[in-house]
């Protein structure tokens, strides 16, 4: 029993050494720079030890797509329960790390059908739960649905924030500073100056 727990354990930690050796450079060079060659290097594994946990390149993709977005999801459902969630979703939307990498897989999407298909399941259950979480805080506002529909407020975050990272990844700023207050005057009017973790603590 105990070699079958440590047996289990480094399999869990060579699976995720190659998941990080992965995320790792393609955060920093590219999709295209992750290969089985590269992979061994960053991870100091033997490459065949890519093929043996993941079976191909599309699986290894897919189970780091999958890491991250089930972290994401249960992260984000945590913070849209809490008491900003406009706030919350909008300091999300904006994190660099996490949409860097995203924005890699998604681009690698466009020549791998399977992760694609991930991807799309993954999205629409985070827009689903987006736009419950946002709509009952909305309602409970007392914002008209009329005329601020809550597809419309999600989706235009969402859209503001990763157009932002877009262009400050080729040092374009220009009339960033503008759009943000845009998108944060309008949460203030609605809950108020953000509230930091650590007030919350205190």
């Amino acid at each position: 029993m105990a070699a079958t727990r440590r047996s289990t354990e480094d399999d869990s930690r060579t699976r995720s050494a190659l998941l990080d050796a992965a995320q790792q450079l393609m955060v920093e060079e590219g999709y295209a720079a992750v290969t089985t060659r590269r992979l061994a290097a960053a991870s100091g594994l033997n490459k065949a030890l890519v093929y043996y946990y993941f079976g191909t390149m599309d699986d290894l993709f897919i189970a780091l797509f999958r890491r991250g977005a089930e972290r994401s999801l249960e992260r984000e459902a945590d913070a849209l329960t809490g008491p900003q969630p406009l706030w919350a979703l909008w300091d999300r939307l904006r994190e660099r790390t996490s949409n860097e990498l995203t924005v890699e897989l998604v681009a690698l999407a466009n020549h791998r059908k399977a992760l694609r298909a991930e991807i799309t399941e993954f999205s629409r259950r985070f827009r689903e739960m987006q736009l419950a979480r946002i709509g009952e805080a909305l309602a409970g506002y007392g914002v008209d649905p009329e005329e601020w529909p809550v597809a419309a407020v999600v989706v235009t975050m969402a859209g503001v924030a990763r157009f932002l990272l877009m262009e400050e990844a080729i040092d374009v700023r220009i009339g960033h500073p503008q759009a943000v207050e845009l998108v944060e005057r309008f949460i203030r009017s609605l809950e108020g100056e953000r509230i930091t973790s650590a007030a919350r603590a205190g």
